[in-house]
């Protein structure tokens, strides 16, 4: 272990050494996305002129924000700099994308430098994660950054629109025109309303079931965890159906169901398969299914990939819609969410001597890192894919002996 690591002047040396190191102004690149169908970005003009009015530098791609309403001359009346080609981009220290890096974009990556981005897991490979080592890229994932609460603010900030958007989805795709039955979401007097069976009670099914209640649809939530079924009712401020997931409960419940949303998130790897081909076959025709765990591969066994172009498809006289990333149809307002989390991260190290140094202050940001220069620090990707894995947490305690 290297000397840095074990130290023994534990009272003053590290605070001494963060103190004599505050303000440092980071230099920050901002691309412009190029996944496909990905609308977000992942600095608004507002957080641009937070950052650049306490010392740091922005440098944004030329219509990075178009897609979310946001002009290069919002970006520069922020003082952000306009890039108009991709090595000026990529003069920055610390990256900050809304997606995954395309690979033919890390060439333009310089050793040493930190990349904040969505993982994607169900599309990760491992010549991704070889050019990342090679690069010795520090890398930090906002499906695992945590805030000093300990809740995963972009996870939850995206399930929160997630969430509303899937009702109003399946509220759209129950119309006769795409297919559905026919039904108002909500009841109206003298008529029944439609009923939603949700899979998961987090994050997206708690604002999925907010939007069903306040349209007057009947709710039913299933979920393995009864401290989080609790939860949700609590937040919710009102009880409604709750049940863990006995196949035939469920099964029972979905045959007389109008909609049907997954929204089981799972914290490493693949979401469960729920609800099997066979129980999509009893549904009613005209059914919506709603797969926000798409994601992560899906809930549904019926369900495929599809598009904002073509969300939906139909399989047993039930409607499929299993587009992944629903918060970029909203761009604006899922762009301005995110920033706001990650302008405060930036911030907060600039003023502890940069990314590198508040890394090992911030347990939260340690946690989201996957890769830190170089070495794999993340079990899961490092058992998924055989490579050695770095704990930084043992790195962290030392640096404090």
């Amino acid at each position: 272990m290297s000397q840095s690591l074990t130290s023994t002047s534990r009272e003053t040396q590290p605070e001494a050494a963060v103190i004599g190191q505050r303000k440092s102004g980071l230099v920050i690149g901002v691309p412009k996305e190029r996944g496909f169908q990905e609308n977000r970005v992942a600095l608004s003009p507002q957080s641009v002129a937070l950052l650049t009015g306490r010392g740091h530098e922005v440098i944004i791609e030329t219509q990075a924000g178009a897609a979310s309403f946001f002009s290069d001359s919002m970006y520069a009346e922020a003082g952000a700099h306009l890039a108009f080609d991709k090595e000026q981009l990529y003069k920055a220290q610390t990256i900050v994308k809304v997606g995954p890096i395309p690979e033919d974009e890390i060439n333009f990556l310089r050793p040493g430098m930190t990349l904040f981005s969505a993982l994607h897991l169900p599309t990760l490979s491992l010549s991704y994660l070889d050019a990342l080592m090679k690069k010795k890229i520090t890398a930090v994932a906002y499906e695992y950054l945590r805030d000093t609460e300990n809740n995963l603010p972009v996870v939850r900030s995206m399930g929160e629109i997630a969430g509303i958007n899937s009702v109003l989805i399946a509220a759209e795709y129950l119309s006769k025109q795409f297919h559905g039955n026919g039904k108002l979401l909500g009841g109206i007097t003298g008529v029944p309303p439609s009923k939603i069976v949700i899979l998961g009670a987090g994050t997206v099914a708690e604002f999925a079931v907010r939007t069903a209640i306040g349209l007057g649809a009947e709710v039913r939530v299933f979920d393995n965890s009864l401290s989080k079924l609790r939860r949700l009712q609590n937040n919710i401020g009102q009880r409604i159906y709750t049940s863990v997931i006995h196949p035939e409960v469920l099964l029972n419940e979905l045959k007389t169901a109008d909609v049907a949303i997954g929204a089981i998130h799972s914290p490493n790897g693949r979401s469960p398969m729920i609800i099997t081909e066979d129980m999509v076959k009893q549904m009613k025709s005209g059914a919506v299914l709603v797969d926000v765990s798409i994601d992560q591969g899906g809930c549904f066994e019926t369900s495929r990939v599809t598009t904002h172009t073509e969300p939906i498809f139909t399989a047993y006289e039930v409607v499929h819609y299993c587009v992944p990333n629903i918060p970029s149809l909203v761009s604006k307002t899922a762009s301005i969410a995110l920033s706001n989390i990650l302008a405060n991260f930036l911030s907060n190290a600039g003023d502890y001597g940069g990314l590198d140094h508040y890394l090992w202050m911030e347990k939260g940001l340690r946690l989201g890192v996957y890769c830190y220069n170089g070495a794999i620090a993340n079990k899961y990707l490092s058992a998924k894919f055989g490579l050695p894995y770095t704990n930084l947490e043992l790195h962290a305690a030392a640096r404090m002996c």
